[in-house]
């Protein structure tokens, strides 16, 4: 990827649309991987529903190092969509500085391999379909090929004016 220079006009345009989005809402998911080096995750609120029949999501990757770089060269991964009970997850793969994986944290593997982090929300094991660059990330879309479902799904998380914030039926407006 070459760098080029921005202009105010793009830069402008760079701060608008990050404000915009900023007050747009969005689910919080945790995804992760095991490419052979150790299990990874990061946190993303990207993630999308492209198709129900068949099953397909997309999530994007602004960064091409740590975790981020992992997961955009797996072949397979597990996208958790979190609960206002999973903070704590969120937090912590939304730091590069912070432990992953440690003794404390709840997770296991699943019989294909992949990192599956125990919280109380769904989980989505998916097979890569395809990687496309946008701009400066990466878009990738994969299959849903398992869907492990809580016992009591618990109430949604979002991401929004840079915050997490949990929705309930107390947040209804209708």
């Amino acid at each position: 990827m070459t760098a080029h220079p921005v202009s105010g006009t793009e830069a402008k345009a760079t701060r608008e649309f990050k404000s915009a989005f900023g007050g747009h809402p969005a689910g919080v998911s945790v995804i992760t991987a095991d490419i052979g080096t150790g299990p990874v995750g990061i946190t993303a609120s990207s993630v999308a529903s492209v198709s129900a029949e068949p099953p397909i999501l997309a999530f994007s990757l602004a960064a091409s190092t740590g975790s981020a770089a992992a997961i955009a060269v797996a072949d397979t991964l597990v996208v958790h969509l979190l609960t206002a009970e999973d903070l704590e997850l969120a937090q912590t793969f939304a730091s590069s500085t912070t432990e992953r994986f440690t003794g404390s944290m709840v997770w296991t593997r699943l019989e294909t391999g992949e990192p599956l982090l125990m919280h109380a929300g769904y989980a989505l094991r998916c097979e890569v379909l395809s990687r496309t660059p946008a701009g400066g990330s990466l878009l990738v879309a994969a299959s849903v090929v398992e869907v492990i479902a809580p016992e009591e799904p618990g109430e949604a998380m979002v991401y929004h004016r840079r915050a997490f914030h949990g929705l309930g039926e107390h947040t209804v407006i209708s």
